[in-house]
């Protein structure tokens, strides 16, 4: 079984996190193929960023379906182009916040999301309403840090990360913590022993949801909403 895992950014240091935190979560037998969109910005952080990574994350998406992937991660906790990806994509395609949220909601009756500038709050919770787990959710919080700041180890980014989450903790009465961004992928485990709650990465949850909907035998649906876009 093949999955690509695709950063809709440009940042070659964080796609290296996320392929190295998803080869973590796959199962045996599967191999994980990393993409680095190109053209794109280097973080994605609002509307703007999310809007110009699309047409790069689909380039690679579409050289993927061509080589035969079996599923597909988009990395980015901000679900970027999701709905454009399954129209091209044959195999399952899932994006980190969906996957996380979902996750979080099978592990506690209640979640925090901890993401990184205040700007991508109401992008992540306009996610979560849709996703039908508002009433799950008691906050989306802010760590007041860049994105890129999480692939500078002088930032101190992982100690505000923390930080937060044991606000959240304290403050939201919350029983998990679903960290907001690709960027934080290698915090999960540290920080779930630091903060004493289940902290979910997007990036692992993600990987094997897609291996588990392989292995099921499934596909994404050609009918309607995910058929192939009419050629004009």
């Amino acid at each position: 079984m093949n999955i690509l895992v695709v950063n809709p950014n440009s940042t070659v240091a964080m796609t290296r996190k996320i392929v190295a935190a998803a080869q973590k979560a796959a199962g045996t037998g599967v191999t994980i193929t990393g993409a680095t969109a190109s053209g794109t910005p280097a973080s994605i952080e609002g509307h703007y960023d999310e809007a110009m990574s699309v047409p790069g994350l689909l380039a690679c998406v579409e050289n993927a379906e061509a080589q035969g992937v079996d599923g597909i991660v988009v990395a980015c906790f901000d679900d970027p182009g999701i709905g454009a990806c399954r129209e091209i994509a044959t195999g399952p395609v899932l994006g980190l916040c969906e996957a996380a949220v979902k996750a979080a909601s099978m592990l506690a009756t209640s979640f925090t999301v901890v993401t990184t500038l205040p700007r991508s709050v109401p992008v992540i919770e306009r996610l979560v309403h849709g996703y039908g787990l508002s009433h799950q959710c008691r906050r989306v919080r802010s760590a007041q840090i860049p994105v890129l700041a999480l692939e500078d180890p002088g930032s101190n980014a992982r100690d505000k990360v923390r930080a937060e989450i044991l606000r959240a903790v304290e403050e939201d009465r919350c029983e998990a913590v679903v960290l907001g961004c690709a960027g934080m992928a290698d915090l999960a485990q540290w920080l779930s022993a630091e903060t004493g709650v289940p902290v979910i990465d997007g990036v692992g949850v993600a990987t094997r949801m897609v291996e588990a909907l392989v292995a099921c035998g499934l596909k994404t649906s050609k009918i309607n909403g995910y058929s192939r876009p009419n050629t004009k």
